[in-house]
């Protein structure tokens, strides 16, 4: 049996990373793709492999990655190695654009998507707070915060404006599951 593909998708700021490392913490199932991104490491956030612009760019005419794309003038990339952890029953959560993910749908078998969403105020309180981004940036990713989902793909939505162990629980319900309601929109179940 093949582990599961679980997008987590949401606008800059939202806790993607957050909810992924309490969901790996609570739950040994469960392992984070680390993603490859043309930023240098010290800009901090998520654990990542950082690269040049050029070593990226090598690494993807090599086909080092399973999915990539470019966003906010980065490079982001999704090793390979995914595939070894599915195909070893592993359900590996993945930090995904949601512009990318008409493509990881049709690479996965057992594919699912979680949209996490926040209030305006909860998402320009934590961008700040990051210290990643200058008021400008934030100003755009705010903006780019209502980013419509692709047709076609299903997912399930999250609000994370509250505490982190209250989306994690929602989060973990679904994945089990117990927390899926076939009457509401946009769902699949994900087990």
């Amino acid at each position: 049996m093949t582990g599961r593909f679980i997008a987590i998708v949401g606008p800059s700021g939202v806790g993607k990373d957050s909810v992924m490392e309490a969901l790996a913490e609570a739950d040994p199932r469960f392992t984070i793709a680390r993603r490859v991104i043309s930023r240098p490491v010290e800009k901090g956030g998520e654990v990542y492999d950082g690269v040049t612009e050029k070593a990226f760019a090598k690494a993807e005419q090599e086909g080092a990655f399973i999915l990539n794309w470019a966003a906010h003038g980065l490079h982001y990339g999704i090793p390979k190695a995914v595939a070894s952890d599915l195909a070893l029953g592993r359900d590996v959560l993945v930090n995904l654009s949601r512009a990318v993910l008409p493509q990881a749908q049709t690479l996965f078998d057992r594919f699912c998507v979680i949209l996490l969403t926040a209030d305006r105020d909860v998402l320009a309180a934590r961008l700040t707070a990051r210290n990643r981004e200058d008021p400008a940036e934030i100003a755009r990713r705010l903006h780019r915060a209502d980013f419509a989902m692709p047709t076609g793909v299903p997912y399930h939505s999250v609000d994370n404006s509250g505490p982190l162990i209250g989306t994690v629980e929602q989060v973990g319900r679904y994945l089990s599951g117990s927390g899926f309601h076939p009457e509401l929109p946009n769902q699949k179940i994900c087990i």
